[in-house]
């Protein structure tokens, strides 16, 4: 399929999804948001995907926010359907059954941080800026931010980003938990590229119920997470991965995952 404000690549198991708005800074519309969503569907069935980054277009931005120039006339009814359509993307990323990872190119702003934070990793570049700057338009952050930041880095600095609207640098972010790590703006894609191989020599079965044991766990108390914890690994020693992994470690030597 052929997107207008999306790019999407692969390269040897890995995808990336590019927001390719470079001139509104790779603001979120209703029209981006649609073509993402049908990304990550047609990315899930397809079953290639190992690890899936997200980018945005130029050195500028990753997603700078909502795309503001529609709000002005936006609707109760309206406001509900982009909040829809915002919330359902988010959880889609959050959910997807690969690691997910944010490779944040400069300003990650209002949007732009709730889809980092629906990521699995964050890694922004040395240029990058985070913040939910919503309360400053007189509204509140739609997709996510309100309960990911918190569970993220924890209530009262998340209240205090809400709160105030303020924007934090990269090195700030990662000081307090928000992202990974941050690189230099032209070795970012490189860097975050080696990461995602490096997971991709991991187990693939393993990597995928590592993530819905966690993905799934959070939401619930930790008696009920770890019998969701206890049913992934159990599953595990049905596959020929598990016993190819074994071996491999007895034998000292790599293993030869193959998915099944």
């Amino acid at each position: 399929m052929e997107y207008k404000n999306i790019i999407v690549d692969f390269e040897e198991g890995i995808s990336i999804i590019t927001i390719n708005r470079p001139k509104s800074l790779n603001a979120l519309n209703i029209e981006t948001l649609n073509e993402l969503e049908c990304a990550l569907y047609q990315l899930k069935v397809d079953n290639r995907t190992q690890v899936l980054i997200i980018t945005g277009a130029g050195e500028k931005a990753f997603v700078a926010g909502a795309d503001i120039t529609t709000f002005p006339t936006l609707t109760p009814d309206g406001a509900r359907e982009f909040v829809d359509l915002g919330q359902r993307v988010m959880d889609t990323i959050e959910s997807f059954p690969v690691p997910v990872i944010a490779a944040v190119n400069g300003y990650a702003l209002g949007g732009g941080t709730e889809l980092a934070i629906a990521c699995d990793m964050i890694y922004a570049s040395d240029n990058a800026f985070f913040g939910l700057p919503e309360v400053t338009l007189g509204i509140i952050p739609g997709f996510g931010g309100t309960q990911r930041l918190q569970r993220l880095i924890g209530r009262h600095l998340a209240k205090e980003l809400v709160f105030t609207g303020e924007k934090i640098d990269a090195y700030k972010a990662k000081e307090i938990g928000l992202v990974n790590n941050v690189f230099p703006q032209a070795e970012l894609m490189t860097r975050v590229k080696e990461i995602a191989r490096m997971i991709m020599k991991r187990g693939p079965l393993a990597i995928r119920a590592a993530k819905r044991s966690m993905v799934f766990g959070m939401d619930h108390d930790l008696r009920t997470a770890n019998e969701i914890e206890k049913l992934c690994f159990i599953t595990l020693f049905g596959t020929e991965d598990q016993k190819e992994g074994a071996r491999a470690f007895l034998e000292k030597r790599p293993p030869q995952f193959k998915g099944k």
